[in-house]
């Protein structure tokens, strides 16, 4: 098969890629390093145009408000592009519980983006991870105060990102879900546990405060983050990934 994979070259995109090009397909890798620009559409049409697939693992480069502006326009520029070129399957990465936080921004413009796809004129397919265990170190560095690390007790279920790209590169070449796929880690931590965890193996002074209104993950209600009915449980426990 051929697939045009939008934001080919990023830290899942790259990888599925290499995944699909191993298999035997043909996948290319688009970015704004190769001249495909999703919100002005410069490129956009070229990179799609004769693909069985189009894979899109784009992703706003804020988490405020523009995020929303971005995922309308980039969507709008995906499906405008696929379609004209006859693509008949549409995949994008989305996250496990993201249409359950409405206190955040940027989980209602990923919650946008999955509408756009549903209500597109292509064959769709979602995959809906858990956090990556890959953000972690940026997680620990957004609410670091002096030696402390303050982070609520919000339940996650990580996955390593080799195992997100798995699972997108098998439904890419599959037949279109016109659904979604939940895909997570095999263990469920709260976060200021698995802070504690991730210092305790790479320790560099700091220790975990229990504060339940700091960071991100403050504004997650209960254990959203966590799947609910059927998932893809991944192998890739985070001990073993922290080795």
């Amino acid at each position: 098969m051929k697939l045009a994979v939008l934001g080919g070259t990023g830290l899942i995109g790259s990888q599925v890629v290499q995944k699909l090009n191993a298999a035997g397909h043909e996948a290319v890798p688009h970015s704004m390093s190769t001249g495909v620009d999703v919100i002005t559409g410069e490129g956009l049409e070229e990179a799609v145009a004769g693909a069985d697939v189009v894979v899109n693992m784009t992703n706003s480069p804020t988490f405020d408000d523009a995020s929303t502006a971005f995922f309308q326009t980039s969507m709008d520029n995906i499906l405008a592009a696929a379609h004209k070129g006859g693509v008949g399957h549409a995949v994008i990465l989305s996250i496990v519980g993201t249409d359950q936080v409405p206190d955040l921004v940027y989980y209602r413009a990923k919650t946008l983006q999955e509408n756009l796809l549903k209500d597109g004129p292509i064959p769709y397919s979602i995959v809906r991870a858990t956090q990556f265990m890959e953000f972690m170190d940026g997680v620990l560095s957004w609410t670091t105060e002096g030696d402390s690390v303050h982070l609520p007790s919000t339940p996650i279920q990580p996955i390593a990102a080799q195992d997100v790209s798995d699972a997108v590169a098998e439904v890419a070449v599959g037949t279109p879900l016109n659904g979604t796929l939940q895909v997570a880690g095999p263990d469920v931590f709260p976060l200021d546990d698995l802070g504690r965890i991730t210092l305790d193996a790479h320790p560099d002074g700091r220790t975990v405060v229990t504060d339940e209104t700091a960071g991100f993950f403050a504004s997650v209600p209960g254990d959203v983050l966590v799947p609910k009915g059927e998932a893809r449980i991944a192998p890739t426990h985070y001990s073993d990934w922290l080795s």
